[in-house]
């Protein structure tokens, strides 16, 4: 009888020694990676230009206008999409957009993206802008 104890005891303190040898280890949460991209262009009346960029993976995608000249505080559209190859497909639009204005989309993997602006029939001369893209 002792000695089934005692074997039972050594067991115990064997299996309790292992699991107290373990450690535990925490995870770090991946930050996905983000790029930057500054696009510009003129756009007259009735004009458009879009500009296509990769997506490298899911998470969300930021457009801002960050110039607008010789007018910063003309109107213009902003757009959004995915790349067709030829055309910048509409996902999300701001047909009044003006310095500043941002507009933001979430990416669900990598692909072929694209902003596009746009007159909204608002600009009677030429439109020189800037736009900053952050997207994964």
């Amino acid at each position: 009888m002792h000695r089934a104890r005692r074997l039972c005891l050594a067991v115990l303190t064997v299996l309790g020694t292992a699991c107290g040898d373990s450690t535990l280890t925490s995870s770090t949460p991946t930050v996905p990676q983000t790029f930057t991209e500054v696009f510009s262009g003129t756009i007259s009346q009735n004009g458009a230009t879009s500009h296509p960029f990769n997506s490298q993976g899911s998470g969300t995608a930021l457009a801002t206008i960050t110039a607008l000249a010789p007018d910063p505080a003309a109107t213009v559209g902003l757009l959004m999409g995915t790349w067709t190859g030829t055309a910048c497909q509409l996902v999300i639009a701001n047909d009044k957009a003006t310095l500043g204005a941002r507009i933001e989309g979430a990416v669900g993997g990598a692909g072929r993206l694209c902003v596009r602006v746009y007159d909204v029939g608002a600009i009677t001369a030429p439109i020189t802008y800037e736009l900053t893209v952050v997207h994964p």
